[in-house]
């Protein structure tokens, strides 16, 4: 299979719509990637924290978006970070929300990371895998362990059937394939086909959390925008993390 970012297209029309529809290009850029821009961003900005994200740690953002993750990071001075996206208009708004020069946003139009063998302690793909197909998330976690040093972690979130709340984005996709919509491709993943991934790339999988697992410590209580209020442990919605720990060949 080619590298190339075959649906990245169908990606790309969507946010387009979304910017077309919007009276505020602040909110077309957090619809964008699915809303709750603020409240997200801590929660995935403290889960990679949880997972052993440092102050001078390097964290490779794939999928980085409109700069959700990003935005929260930014208050870490001494954190390297690259984030990369299909979407130009996401990752200009990323850039000039985040305003550290220091960092490195790019745009990428194939399953390569741009970046040397070795270098990033963390590699994250929020909403990412969920919009791939199966052979495409694959050729990405490859590049995900080229990039990491030895006993770096790759942190990524996935949909699963076993969650019934899950249900309802299955069923928009079926929608969606029968012609009555036009949202980016949904694609769910088994917890027996990430194992058997990290199995074949020698990644050791350390952990794996439910959508409805409360595991991230929060800072401060977060205001959802339904008024929601979440504090003490959260959860991320009906999305799963897990972390693999890379193994000597």
């Amino acid at each position: 299979m080619a590298s190339k970012l075959d649906i990245g297209e169908m990606y790309k029309n969507y946010v387009a719509g979304v910017g077309g529809n919007s009276r505020s290009k602040n909110a077309a850029m957090a619809t964008a990637i699915g809303g709750e821009f603020e409240a997200f961003g801590i929660i995935e900005r403290e889960m990679l924290k949880h997972y052993g994200l440092g102050t001078d740690s390097y964290l490779i953002d794939i999928g980085c978006g409109s700069g959700r993750l990003a935005m929260p990071l930014a208050e870490i001075q001494s954190l390297k970070y690259l984030g990369t996206d299909i979407v130009p208009s996401l990752v200009e708004h990323a850039r000039a929300i985040v305003k550290r020069p220091d960092w490195a946003f790019k745009l990428v139009d194939t399953l390569a990371i741009p970046e040397k063998d070795g270098v990033a302690d963390m590699v994250c793909f929020f909403s990412v895998v969920t919009h791939l197909l199966h052979e495409q998330s694959y050729i990405y976690l490859e590049e995900a362990r080229r990039v990491l040093k030895p006993g770096g972690l790759i942190v990524l979130s996935f949909l699963e059937f076993n969650m019934a709340f899950h249900w309802n984005v299955f069923e928009a996709t079926v929608k969606d394939a029968r012609g009555a919509n036009q949202h980016p491709l949904n694609v769910f993943i088994e917890r027996n086909a990430l194992a058997a991934w990290a199995a074949h790339l020698h990644l050791d999988v350390v952990d794996i959390r439910s959508g409805d697992e409360a595991f991230v410590p929060l800072p401060q209580p977060l205001t959802m925008e339904d008024g929601r209020v979440m504090e003490g442990l959260a959860t991320w919605g009906s999305l799963f993390a897990c972390c693999a720990n890379l193994l000597p060949e």
